[in-house]
């Protein structure tokens, strides 16, 4: 199904990219058939500009970056995007899980709108899930070279990912450490022993509570972007009022001025929701009255998208003011 809708998702994603990051520098961006396969095409300006390179280079659905010659496509030269093996966030296999491709451009888009082209540059972030399950968003965020910062009020799920992510360490042979205090388990990882030296070390915060009390575990203005993938009805909830809460409407409307309050001034926010449970005008009145700017999309930067049946996936992007 999301095969389907991937062509589509990548304009939108490029597009949104370049509205953000770029000053809209890239031009023409469509997609077209060439010997039966579908690409996203452009015209890319100066591929000479680093900018322009990393932000096309860090696309969800990037593969290759080819330029057209004489008829043929001849690949150009982009730099690794991943900092690690991209097993990362293609092994995981378990009911509820968010796309990894799709996590990729959610993650992409809230680090464009808080960091511009900057966030493609390999400069180190913090990315905040907070409503992280197993860690989706987790793993993409190390992938990239980012910390990242996950909450959840399931301790079985934040247990699976630290187990996931612990025993894959080990495979790679990778640098790391493991903490617990109470409710926070802390990794401190490294590629290898060099890396570590070199000062490459990423840190990897995964807690069990209440989405909504954030603050007390980060406290105020602690991380630079913010991604999450509201509950669809059964895999993540808040606790209000001594009571599981699963409504997305009124999950959101408890956790966003945490969520406001977490993210450092002018960083970038991106909710993925389903649109069956929550129109889009209620969760953007919502997000505004939490006290984010609701960033408007360019044109023809559409994320609607069937899921199945049951679910119909949108997504809206916004930044704390400064």
């Amino acid at each position: 199904m999301y095969g389907r809708a991937a062509p589509a998702l990548a304009v939108a994603e490029l597009r949104f990219l370049d509205a953000l990051a770029l000053g809209n520098r890239l031009g023409d961006i469509a997609t077209e058939v060439i010997g039966g396969v579908p690409y996203v095409t452009c015209a890319a300006g100066d591929w000479a500009d680093p900018a322009v390179r990393d932000v096309v280079g860090g696309a969800s659905f990037r593969y290759a970056v080819f330029e057209p010659a004489g008829g043929a496509l001849v690949p150009l030269d982009v730099a690794p995007a991943e900092r690690w093996d991209d097993d990362l966030v293609t092994i995981q296999r378990y009911p509820g899980k968010t796309n990894e491709q799709f996590t990729k451009l959610l993650l992409n888009l809230a680090l464009a709108a808080g960091h511009g082209a900057d966030a493609f540059s390999g400069r180190r972030l913090c990315v905040l899930d907070p409503l992280c399950g197993r860690g989706t968003t987790l793993n993409h965020a190390v992938l990239a070279g980012h910390d990242a910062v996950g909450i959840d009020s399931d301790r079985r799920d934040v247990e699976a990912y630290v187990g996931f992510f612990s025993t894959w360490l080990k495979d790679k042979r990778a640098k790391h450490q493991v903490r617990r205090t109470g409710k926070r388990v802390t990794l401190e990882v490294a590629a290898s022993k060099a890396a570590e030296q070199a000062g490459l070390l990423q840190r990897v915060v995964v807690i069990v509570d209440d989405t909504a009390s954030v603050i007390d575990h980060l406290g105020k203005s602690s991380v630079d972007a913010l991604v999450t993938d509201l509950p669809y009805g059964v895999q993540h909830g808040s606790r209000s009022g001594g009571r599981l809460q699963r409504d997305p409407a009124e999950l959101l409307a408890d956790a966003a001025p945490a969520w406001r309050a977490a993210l450092r001034p002018g960083s970038g926010m991106v909710v993925a929701w389903n649109t069956k449970t929550l129109l889009r005008r209620e969760l953007v009145e919502i997000v505004e009255g939490a006290g984010f700017a609701v960033v408007d999309p360019p044109d023809g930067a559409d994320f609607v998208h069937r899921v199945d049946q049951a679910i119909t996936r949108d997504v809206v992007v916004a930044r704390r003011p400064l």
